[in-house]
C-alpha cells in the first residue's frame, strides 16, 4: 500500500490551520514585537515543507503537525500585519492638537445632517513651523449646524463647501484617536476603523478665529471616486423621491448612509438588509450574469474557443467585470471576501481539481482569513460562509432525468427554505432575532432587487433615463416591506445565546435540513433547545445589578432585580438618524431579553432624555416616571408620571426610593439640573444612588433634609462637572464605587480634573466610561466590577492611562 498523496495527507489539516491560527491570534489583548512574528513564521514554513517531503504511512502523523505549523503560520502572518499597521498610530501627543494638514480627498464624501465625513491621504502635517508625523489617512469630519454640537463640532463653524473625490486640500484639524463607545454584543467602532486601514480621526477647524480651508487643486487623482461621486449626484438629481434615490444609491455606488434609518429597521424587521448593500449576493450574480454573457459571445467563435475553452474564459470574464463593479461601488470588505471566494473556486476549476465539496469550502474560506483575518469578527463572513455550507452540503446533485417545469420554482423554494432554517440559530446568536417573515419576503425581494431593481439601477449609469423605471420598481417593494415588518410576529427576539449554544443549533439546523433519512435528521431537534430556551442569568431575590451603558456623553444606566428592568435616563440623541437609545439601549435589552418595568428620565437635558423614543417604541409595557413639563413631546409617548421625592416601591426584596425633588424644588427650579431625579436602590446590605445631573445646591439641600445618601456605588452627579460632587456630598455618600458616564475628549471637559482628585483623595474607585465601556455591578460581588474594556481587550483597542490623583 502506497502512502496518502500529499493533498490528502495535508491539505485538509492544513487549510483548517490557516482559519484558526489567525482566530487564535484575534484573541490577543496585547501584540507581541513584530521580532516574535516574524521568528514564528520563518520557523513553520521550512518545517511545512520538510513535513511535505516525509513519508509516513500514518495519516495522522502527517495531519497533526500540519494543522500545528500552518496554524503557527496564519497567527505569525496576522499578528505580524497587525504590528506593522499598529506602528502607524497616531502619537497620543498630538490628541486634541490643531494641526494643518495637506492632502487629498480619496474617497466619495459621506453626507449625514451633521455635514461632511471622508477619508483623507496625507500628504504633509504640521503645528506650527514643527513637521509632525501622522498616519497615512485620516478619517476627517467637516461638521457645521444644529446637529453638529452633539459631535463635539467648535463653535462658529463655516458649512463644508461641495468637497469632491481626488481634490486636494489644506485643512487645519484637531485630531483625536479612533474611541468608539464597547457595550456588551455592541458595535465595536474601533475594530471597524482598523479593519477599514484609518488611525486616527479628525474634526476640521473651520470658526471664524481659524484660518479658512483651502482648496488646492483638483487632481485625476481616484478616478473610480469621482465617477462613484458623480453618478451619486446624478441619482439625486434624476430622481425626486428620496427614499428611491437613497436605495439606488446605495445599490450603485455602495452609499449606505443614503437609506434611512427607518428604512434599514423595516429591511431588518423583513430580513432584506443584505439586499440593499453591495453584498456577496450582488457580486456573485453580477458575476454569474457577466460568466453567461461572455460564455454565450465566446462560442460564437471557433477560433476564440480553440485558443481558449469558453468556460475557462466566461469564469475568469465573469470574475474581471464583478471585480469591477465592486471597485466602483465601494470596494466593501463583503464585496471583497466574495470576489475572493469566487476567485479561489474558479482557479480549482480551471486548474482541473475536482476536490469535495468541503475542500473546496475550507480552500475558500483559507483564502479569505489570510487576506482578510479580521473578516472572522463579522456577522457577514459567517452569514455567507455557513449559508454555502449549507447549499453545498444539501444540494441533491444532478437529477437523473429532465426536471419538469416546476422543479425550478421548487427547487429555490427548497434552497431558501433551507438557508432560513439553518442560518436561524446563527442570526439568533449574532443578532439576538430572526425575522420570522423573512423567508417569505426573501422570496419576493431577492429575485426583485437581483433581476429587476439592480439591474436598471445599473443601466441607469449608461442612460440615466432608466433610473426613473428603477425608482418605480423600488417604490413597489417599499410599498409591500413596511406592511410585512408591522405585523406583530415579524421579528422573533430571545436572549442572546453562548457560544456553544448557538454553534449546537446551527449544527442542528443543517442536520434537519440535509438529505438524510429522517431518524437522522430528528437528531438536529435536541440540538437547538439549548438555543430556543436559552434563558440570560438574572440576580437572585434581593438582589440587583446596575450596568452603567458606554453611550458616550450622557447617562444610561439599566438596573436588573430577579423579575424586574428599570431604565435610569437613555443616553443623548446623535443626530435625525441616531440615538442611544437605538443604537445601544434597544440592542442591549434585546439580547438579555429584558422587558423594562418603568422608564425613569432625570430630567429634559437631551443627553438623558435622547434616547428615550425608541427605548419606549419597543418597550410598550413600560411605565414613564420623569422629571418633565407635562408638555414634553415624550408625554405624548406614554402617560407621564412626575419624579418626585417620596415615591418609593419594592421589587423582589430591592428598594427603590426617590430623593428629590421635592414638589416645591421641582417648581421652583431654574434650569432642568436642579430638577434633576435622584433614585436611590438598596438591599440589606448594599446601595446605589443615581444622581442625574444635580449640583451643589441640590447636594446641600439631600444633605440638609437628611436623606440617606449612603451608598456603595454613586453614579457621578453631571458627568463629573465642576458644579457637583462637593466635599460634604461625597463625605455623606461615602461611595466605594463612583461611575463616570461621559464622552471621550467632550468638549465639556468632564469630567473635571479637581473634582476626580477630590474622589480620588479619599479612597473612591472611580471607574469612567472611557477607561471602561460599560461597567456592570452587582450586590452579589460588591468588591468588583466587570469593565467592558477589560474583560473584552484586544489589541485593536484604545487604551488611556489610569486615572492617577
Amino acid at each position: 500500500m502506497s502512502a496518502p498523496s500529499w493533498p490528502a495527507r495535508l491539505g485538509i489539516p492544513l487549510l483548517i490551520g490557516a482559519v484558526v491560527g489567525p482566530a487564535v491570534q484575534l484573541q490577543q489583548p496585547d501584540l507581541w514585537s513584530l521580532h516574535a512574528y516574524a521568528a514564528m513564521g520563518v520557523a513553520a514554513i521550512p518545517l511545512l515543507v520538510v513535513l511535505a517531503r516525509v513519508r509516513v504511512r500514518s495519516v495522522l502523523l502527517h495531519a497533526v503537525p500540519a494543522f500545528a505549523l500552518a496554524a503557527v503560520a496564519g497567527f505569525a502572518l496576522c499578528g505580524g500585519r497587525a504590528a506593522t499597521f499598529a506602528a502607524t498610530a497616531l502619537d497620543p501627543a498630538l490628541e486634541g492638537q490643531d494641526v494643518t494638514v495637506i492632502g487629498t480627498i480619496a474617497a466619495m464624501p459621506q453626507r449625514s445632517e451633521l455635514g461632511l465625513r471622508f477619508r483623507f491621504e496625507v500628504e504633509s502635517a504640521r503645528i506650527g513651523d514643527r513637521t509632525v508625523s501622522l498616519p497615512p489617512q485620516l478619517s476627517v469630519g467637516w461638521y457645521a449646524g444644529p446637529w453638529a454640537a452633539s459631535a463635539g463640532a467648535f463653535d462658529d463653524q463655516r458649512q463644508a463647501p461641495g468637497l469632491r473625490a481626488g481634490e486636494r486640500w489644506q485643512f487645519t484639524v484637531r485630531l483625536r484617536a479612533p474611541h468608539g463607545s464597547l457595550n456588551p454584543g455592541g458595535f465595536d467602532f474601533e475594530l471597524w476603523m482598523w479593519e477599514q486601514g484609518l488611525q486616527a480621526t479628525g474634526q476640521v477647524r473651520a470658526g471664524k478665529g481659524d484660518a479658512p480651508p483651502r482648496r488646492v487643486e483638483a487632481t485625476w487623482r481616484h478616478p473610480v471616486e469621482q465617477a462613484r461621486q458623480a453618478t451619486r449626484d446624478a441619482i439625486e438629481q434624476r430622481v425626486t423621491d428620496p427614499q428611491a434615490a437613497g436605495i439606488l444609491a446605495a445599490l450603485v455606488v455602495g452609499d449606505q448612509n443614503a437609506i434611512g434609518r427607518a428604512d434599514w429597521d423595516v429591511f431588518r424587521a423583513t430580513g432584506v438588509a443584505h439586499l440593499m448593500s453591495i453584498s456577496g449576493l450582488h457580486v456573485t450574480m453580477f458575476a454569474w450574469v457577466a460568466a453567461l454573457a461572455i460564455g454565450a459571445a465566446w462560442r460564437r467563435s471557433a477560433r476564440l474557443c480553440l485558443a481558449w475553452p469558453a468556460p475557462h474564459a466566461a469564469l475568469v470574464g465573469g470574475l474581471v467585470l464583478a471585480t469591477t463593479y465592486a471597485l466602483f461601488s465601494g470596494w466593501g470588505v463583503p464585496a471583497q471576501r466574495t470576489l475572493l471566494m469566487l476567485a479561489c473556486v474558479g482557479a480549482l476549476r480551471i486548474a482541473g481539481c475536482r476536490w469535495p465539496w468541503p475542500v473546496t469550502w475550507l480552500a475558500a474560506a483559507a483564502v479569505v482569513v489570510t487576506v482578510d483575518p479580521w473578516a472572522l469578527l463579522q456577522a457577514g463572513f459567517w452569514l455567507s460562509f455557513v449559508a454555502v455550507g449549507v447549499l453545498f452540503a444539501t444540494d441533491p446533485g444532478i437529477p437523473e432525468h429532465r426536471s419538469r417545469w416546476w422543479q425550478k420554482p421548487v427547487g429555490l423554494l427548497r434552497e431558501q427554505l433551507v438557508v432560513t432554517l439553518a442560518l436561524a440559530p446563527l442570526t439568533l446568536l449574532l443578532f439576538g432575532q430572526v425575522s420570522v417573515i423573512g423567508l417569505a419576503a426573501n422570496l419576493v425581494a431577492i429575485p426583485w432587487v437581483t433581476l429587476v431593481v439592480t439591474p436598471l439601477a445599473m443601466a441607469g449609469v449608461v442612460l440615466p433615463i432608466v433610473w426613473d423605471l428603477a425608482a418605480i420598481a423600488v417604490q413597489a417593494l417599499a410599498w409591500g416591506l413596511p406592511w410585512l415588518a408591522g405585523l406583530p410576529f415579524a421579528v422573533w427576539a430571545a436572549p442572546v445565546p453562548p457560544l456553544w449554544a448557538g454553534a449546537a443549533g446551527v449544527l442542528g439546523g443543517l442536520l434537519l435540513a440535509m438529505r438524510l433519512p429522517w431518524p437522522l435528521r430528528a437528531l438536529g431537534l435536541p440540538l437547538l433547545l439549548p438555543v430556543l430556551l436559552w434563558q440570560a442569568p438574572r440576580p437572585a431575590p434581593g438582589e440587583f445589578e446596575l450596568l452603567a451603558a458606554d453611550v458616550g456623553q450622557g447617562n444610561a444606566v439599566l438596573v436588573r432585580t430577579a423579575a424586574h428592568t428599570l431604565v435610569f435616563d437613555t443616553g443623548p440623541r446623535y443626530g435625525t438618524d441616531g440615538d442611544a437609545g437605538q443604537r445601544v439601549l434597544v440592542p442591549l435589552l434585546r439580547a438579555l431579553d429584558e422587558r423594562v418595568d418603568t422608564v425613569v428620565l432625570s430630567h429634559r437635558d437631551s443627553d438623558h432624555t435622547g434616547g428615550a423614543a425608541s427605548v419606549l417604541a419597543t418597550q410598550p409595557q413600560a411605565a414613564l416616571l420623569a422629571s418633565l413639563e407635562p408638555t414634553h413631546p415624550l408625554a405624548a409617548l406614554r402617560p407621564l408620571q412626575p419624579c418626585r421625592a417620596g415615591q418609593h416601591w419594592t421589587w423582589d426584596g430591592v428598594g427603590f426610593q426617590v430623593l428629590h425633588p421635592n414638589e416645591a424644588e421641582a417648581v421652583a427650579a431654574a434650569k432642568p439640573n436642579a430638577a434633576s431625579c435622584v433614585l436611590r436602590i438598596a438591599t440589606a446590605t448594599q446601595s446605589a444612588l443615581l444622581t442625574g445631573d444635580i449640583e451643589q445646591p441640590q447636594e446641600a439641600a439631600l444633605l440638609a433634609r437628611g436623606a440617606p445618601l449612603h451608598a456603595t456605588v454613586l453614579l457621578v452627579p453631571h458627568h463629573g462637572s465642576r458644579t457637583s460632587s462637593s466635599a460634604a456630598f461625597l463625605d455623606a455618600v461615602q461611595p466605594q464605587w463612583a461611575m463616570v458616564q461621559a464622552g471621550y475628549r467632550n468638549r465639556f471637559g468632564h469630567p473635571a480634573p479637581d473634582v476626580m482628585d477630590r474622589y480620588l483623595a479619599r479612597g473612591i474607585d472611580v471607574v469612567d466610561s472611557p477607561r471602561c465601556g460599560a461597567a456592570t455591578w452587582s450586590t452579589a460581588t460588591p468588591g468588583a466590577v466587570r469593565c467592558q474594556r477589560e474583560a473584552e481587550r484586544r489589541y485593536w483597542h484604545h487604551r488611556l492611562p489610569a486615572l492617577s490623583p
